[in-house]
C-alpha cells in the first residue's frame, strides 16, 4: 500500500472503533483511535500474516499488551480480512465471539489473549525466544500503552528480551499520554520512556505515530537492527481524528450516544473526503 492508501484504511478503521464501540454501548474508543496507524501499518504493510490460514506456522505474531483497545485490533483484523466487518457490530454483545478483550481461541488473527496490562509484552518476548529456539524467522510484534509501562511486569520482559538479544521483538509504546485516570505524568509518571528502554539495551526510535513516512521508515530500521530488540515510542492524539474525544481522558472507556456517534462519524467522513481530494 502506498501512503495514501493507508490513509484512507486507516480512517475506515476508526470509523471500525466507533461503530463496535457504539453498538456495544461500552469499550475504549480513546486509545483504539489513537493506534489506528500503527495498527494499520502492522496489518496492512509490515507483517507477513494471511487472512485465508490465520494459522500459518510462518506467521508474524502480535500481541495486543494494551488489551483494552481490542476495538482498534478488531477493526483492523476485520478490514484485512479475517472475519467480515459487519460482525464489529457484535462487539462484547452475549454470544459474540468479539468479547471485551481479545481471545485466541475464538478471534481468528488473534495471538494472544490478553488485557490484564503488563502481560502481554511477556507473552511476546516468550514468542520471540521461541523462533529463536527453533530457528525460525517470525517476528514478534507488541503494543502497549504509555499508562501499561507503570507496570513493573513490563521491565521484568524488557530486561529479559535484550538479556537475549532478540532482534525479532519490535515492542511500539502508544504515547498519547493520557490514560483512566488523567495524564500520565500527574499519575505516575513513566517519562523518559525512551532513556528508560534505552537503559535496558533496547534500539530505541521515537516517531509521530500518525506519520506514515515516520511509521515506515521505523519499522524499516527495527528490521535492519540486529543483536538487540527495538521500542518505537509513537507519539499519538488519544481520540484521534474525533473531534470531542481528541485529547480527552475521558474518552479513554466511554461509548458515545447517539447525537455523539453521529458527529464521529460525520468528523470521520470529512477526514475520508480530504484523503479522496489528495
Amino acid at each position: 500500500m502506498n501512503k495514501l492508501e493507508l490513509m484512507k484504511t486507516a480512517n475506515e478503521v476508526r470509523k471500525g472503533v466507533v461503530t463496535a464501540v457504539y453498538n456495544a454501548k461500552s469499550g475504549h474508543p480513546g486509545g483504539s483511535l489513537s493506534a489506528a496507524d500503527i495498527y494499520t501499518y502492522l496489518f496492512f504493510e509490515e507483517m507477513n500474516i494471511d487472512p485465508a490460514d490465520p494459522k500459518k506456522a510462518d506467521r508474524d505474531r502480535f500481541v495486543l499488551s494494551k488489551g483494552h483497545t481490542a476495538p482498534g485490533y478488531y477493526s483492523t483484523l476485520a478490514n484485512r480480512g479475517f472475519f467480515p466487518v459487519e460482525d464489529l457490530k457484535t462487539l462484547r454483545k452475549v454470544g459474540s465471539y468479539l468479547q471485551g478483550h481479545p481471545d485466541m481461541k475464538h478471534i481468528p488473527g488473534v495471538d494472544m489473549s490478553s488485557g490484564s496490562l503488563g502481560q502481554g509484552i511477556s507473552a511476546a518476548v516468550g514468542m520471540a525466544v521461541s523462533a529463536k529456539l527453533s530457528g525460525d524467522d517470525y517476528r514478534v510484534y507488541t503494543l502497549l500503552g504509555d499508562g501499561e509501562i507503570q507496570e513493573g511486569q513490563v521491565w521484568e520482559a524488557a530486561m529479559l528480551a535484550a538479556h537475549r538479544n532478540l532482534d525479532n521483538l519490535v515492542v511500539i509504546v502508544d504515547n498519547n499520554n493520557l490514560q483512566i485516570d488523567g495524564s500520565i505524568e500527574d499519575v505516575n509518571s513513566p517519562y523518559p520512556i525512551d532513556k528508560k528502554f534505552e537503559a535496558f539495551n533496547f534500539h530505541v526510535i521515537n516517531i509521530d505515530g500518525h506519520d506514515f513516512d515516520a511509521i515506515d521508515a521505523a519499522f524499516k530500521e527495527a528490521r535492519a537492527t540486529k543483536g538487540q530488540p527495538t521500542a518505537i515510542i509513537a507519539k499519538t492524539v488519544k481520540g484521534k481524528d474525533v473531534s470531542f474525544m481528541e485529547n480527552q481522558a475521558s474518552w479513554h472507556g466511554a461509548a458515545p450516544n447517539d447525537e455523539q456517534y453521529e458527529t464521529a462519524m460525520a468528523d470521520l467522513e470529512k477526514v475520508g473526503e480530504a484523503l479522496c481530494q489528495k
